[in-house]
C-alpha cells in the first residue's frame, strides 16, 4: 500500500507567522506606551515629589532657634540675658546604634541619668533630622575632648547656642520667673513649628507670661550634607527673628534694698507707684538662684529647695494669703465715715474687751487694760481693737464686704505674672455658698480687726493701699513698662489701666483717715512712731498683727512661750509723701510678732531708697 504524504502549505504558515508578529508588535508597543506614560508621570506629573525625595538624600532643613529677648529693669539694668554655651547634640537618623553611641560618649563627656532621661523625652517630640541636646553647657575641656574624637561618632554634634542667664542671681526671681527645658506639657500651649530647635521655655513669672514676646520667630537653613551627615555648604537661609525685649517697672536697686532689709526673716514686700500701678519692687523671701533651673536642676538641689522649711520656691507676694490684721482699720474707718455709721469726733470707751448684747464671750483688745476713751483718730493711731469691734458690729458684714470690694479685696489684681491668688473677702453669701451656714455677729467682729476668714495677698494689700492713698482710684498693677521690638528698637509703652474708682462722698472723710495714718507714724502714741526718727518726708501708715492660732477665753497670749512658727505675723502698710504719694508699700513678715518694730522698719528702708536715693 502507499503512504499518504502531506504536502507543505506555505500560505498557511505565512498567515500564522504574520499573526504572531502582529500580536508581538502590539504587546511591544503597549509596553513601550506604558513605559513612556510612566516616564511622563515620573518626569512631569510627580517631578516635584521625587525631586524632593532625591534632594533629601543630600539636603537637610535645619531650624534656627531665635535669640530670646532680654529683660531690663526700669533704669536699663540687664536682669535677664543670653550667654553663648556649647551643647552636645545628637541627630537620631544619622546614628546606626543609639545605645552603643550613648555608651561610647560616656568615655568623653559625663552626663547624668537625668540628662539621659531628658534626652529620651525630647526625642519623642522631635522632627526628623532635628538635633536633640544630650548635655548642655559643656566646659572647655569637654568641648576639646569631644572635638578631636567627633569623627568617631556619626550624627553627634557640638553646637554653640545661647543660654539664659540671670546676672543678679536670686534678686527679683519671683517677679522674673525662669526658663527651663521644654517638656511635653509645654508643647500643648505653644506653636510647635515655631519651637523647632528651641530647647527652653518660660516656666514662671514674666518669663512665662510674656513667652510669646520673648521667644521670637524660628528661622530655617537649607544645607547640603555628605553621606555622613556633615554639612558641606549652606544652600539657602531665612534668619530667625529675635524675641522682643522687656523693660520692667521694677527698680533693681530698690529690689536689692528690700530683700536685704529682710535679713533672715521670711515674708514679702511689695512697693507700687499709686499714680499708675507700676510695681517698683516685688519681694518674696527667701529667694533662690534661677540659674539652677536653666540647664536642668539636679535632683539634690531641687529637693533642697522643695523640702526647705522656709519654702523659697513659694511666691509669697502673689500666692501667699494672710490675715490682714489691723492694716485694714483705715479702710473700715473710711467706711464708717462714708456710711455715716460714725462721725470723726464720736468717742468710745475701751476697757480691754467688747461684749455683744446678751453674750458673755469677751472679744479682747490687744492691750489688756484697754485704751480708755478714744475717737476714730485715736483708734487708728493706737490700733484699738474694741473701737473696731463696735464699728464693725454697727456697720454689719453686708456694708463691710460691699465697701471693701470696691478697693479690690477678695479678687485678683490682674498683674502680668503667673500664680496670683485672690485672697478672701468674707461675706454672708460666701459663707452660705461654701459652708451652707448663716453668718453670725461674732464673725463680724473678728472680720472687723482683719482676722477670721479674711485673707489678703501682699500684692493685693499694696494695691489697695495705693488706691486708698489716691482717694479710691485703683490701677491694675503691672511689671512691664515697655516692650522693645527686636532690631528696630521701637518701644511700645504699656498703658496704665484703671480698674476701679471709689467715689468719695466727702473729701474730708478721706483727709481724716490720711491724717490718722500720718499720726500712726509721726504721732507720739503711734504704733509705728520709732521709724519716723530722722525721716525727711511725711508718711501715712498702719501697723498690723495677724494671729496664727486662737487663744482660749481663760488664756493669755505669751510671746515668750510660743514657738517661732506659731508667733503672729507682722504687717505694715504705708504711702509717702502723704500729701502727694509717689510710693505705696505693704510688708508682711511671717512670725515677726510686731508690725511696728519688725515690718515698719523694712518699709522705711524701701521708702528711703526710692524717695531719697538711699541704699
Amino acid at each position: 500500500m502507499f503512504k499518504r504524504v502531506h504536502l507543505k502549505d506555505d500560505r498557511l504558515e505565512y498567515r500564522l507567522i504574520r499573526r504572531r508578529l502582529v500580536v508581538s508588535a502590539v504587546i511591544v508597543l503597549a509596553l513601550i506606551v506604558t513605559v513612556l506614560i510612566r516616564l511622563y508621570v515620573l518626569q512631569v506629573v510627580d517631578y516635584e515629589h521625587f525631586s524632593t525625595l532625591s534632594d533629601s538624600n543630600r539636603v537637610r532643613i535645619k531650624a534656627l532657634p531665635p535669640a530670646r529677648g532680654l529683660i531690663f529693669d526700669r533704669n536699663g539694668v540687664v536682669i535677664a540675658k543670653n550667654l553663648p554655651a556649647y551643647r552636645l547634640e545628637i541627630i537620631r537618623e544619622q546614628v546606626d546604634d543609639i545605645e552603643e553611641t550613648l555608651t561610647r560618649l560616656k568615655h568623653y563627656v559625663d552626663y547624668s541619668d537625668q540628662d539621659l532621661k531628658r534626652y529620651r523625652q525630647s526625642s519623642k517630640r522631635r522632627r526628623p533630622f532635628e538635633s536633640i541636646p544630650l548635655r548642655l553647657n559643656l566646659n572647655d575641656d569637654e568641648v576639646a575632648r569631644l572635638a578631636v574624637n567627633l569623627h568617631k561618632f556619626k550624627g553627634v554634634e557640638i553646637n554653640a547656642r545661647l543660654a539664659r542667664n540671670y546676672p543678679l542671681n536670686g534678686f527679683g526671681v519671683h517677679a522674673l520667673g525662669y526658663v527651663s527645658r521644654i517638656d511635653l506639657d509645654d508643647l500643648s500651649r505653644v506653636d510647635e513649628a515655631n519651637y523647632a530647635g528651641t530647647s527652653h521655655i518660660g516656666k514662671l513669672g514674666l518669663e512665662r507670661f510674656y513667652e510669646d514676646e520673648l521667644h521670637g520667630t524660628v528661622g530655617v537653613q537649607k544645607v547640603e550634607v555628605n553621606a555622613k551627615g556633615r554639612t558641606l555648604r549652606v544652600l539657602d537661609e531665612t534668619p530667625p527673628i529675635p524675641g522682643n525685649n522687656l523693660h520692667l517697672t521694677i527698680d533693681s536697686n530698690l529690689q536689692k534694698v528690700a530683700e536685704k532689709a529682710f535679713g533672715d526673716n521670711t515674708g514679702s514686700v511689695v512697693a507700687i507707684d499709686p499714680n499708675n500701678g507700676e510695681i517698683l519692687a516685688l519681694v518674696s523671701m527667701p529667694t533662690f538662684d534661677p540659674n539652677l533651673f536653666v540647664n536642668g536642676i539636679s535632683v539634690k538641689d531641687y529637693a533642697s529647695l522643695r523640702d526647705s522649711s522656709s519654702r523659697p520656691l513659694f511666691n509669697r507676694a502673689l500666692s501667699g494669703q494672710y490675715p490682714p490684721g489691723s492694716t485694714i482699720k483705715p479702710f473700715y474707718g473710711l467706711a464708717g465715715l462714708e456710711t455715716s455709721t460714725i462721725s470723726k469726733n464720736q468717742k468710745l470707751y475701751c476697757g480691754g474687751y467688747f461684749l455683744l448684747p446678751n453674750e458673755e464671750r469677751k472679744y479682747r483688745d490687744w492691750k489688756k487694760l484697754g485704751h480708755g476713751t478714744v475717737d476714730l483718730q485715736d483708734a487708728i493711731t493706737q490700733s484699738c481693737d474694741v473701737y473696731f469691734y463696735d464699728l464693725s458690729y454697727r456697720m454689719g458684714i453686708d456694708k463691710i464686704s460691699t465697701f471693701m470690694d470696691q478697693f479690690g479685696f477678695g479678687r485678683k489684681t490682674g498683674i502680668d505674672s503667673t500664680g496670683e491668688k485672690s485672697g478672701l473677702l468674707p461675706s454672708r453669701e460666701w459663707k452660705k455658698v461654701t459652708q451652707s451656714m448663716p453668718w453670725f455677729p461674732g464673725e463680724t467682729l473678728i472680720t472687723g480687726i482683719g482676722q477670721g476668714a479674711f485673707l489678703v495677698t501682699p500684692l493685693q494689700l499694696a494695691n489697695s493701699t495705693a488706691a486708698l492713698s489716691k482717694k479710691g482710684k485703683r490701677f491694675r498693677p503691672h511689671l512691664v513698662r515697655a516692650i522693645e521690638t527686636a532690631g528696630s528698637g521701637e518701644r511700645r509703652n504699656i498703658e496704665s489701666l484703671p480698674v476701679g474708682n471709689y467715689e468719695l462722698i466727702k473729701d474730708l472723710n478721706w483727709q481724716h483717715i490720711r491724717n490718722s495714718m500720718v499720726n500712726v507714724v509721726h504721732g507720739l502714741r503711734g504704733t509705728a512712731y520709732p521709724i519716723s526718727w530722722g525721716m525727711q518726708y511725711i508718711t501715712a501708715g498702719k501697723t498690723g498683727t495677724a494671729q496664727i492660732y486662737s487663744v482660749a477665753q481663760d488664756e493669755e497670749y505669751d510671746e515668750e512661750t510660743v514657738s517661732d512658727k506659731l508667733r503672729d505675723h507682722a504687717l505694715f502698710i504705708s504711702f509717702a509723701p502723704a500729701e502727694d504719694p509717689r510710693i505705696a508699700v505693704a510688708v508682711i513678715v511671717e512670725h515677726g510678732s510686731h508690725g511696728g518694730s519688725v515690718a515698719a522698719p523694712i518699709a522705711r528702708k524701701v521708702m528711703d531708697a526710692y524717695l531719697l536715693g538711699q541704699s
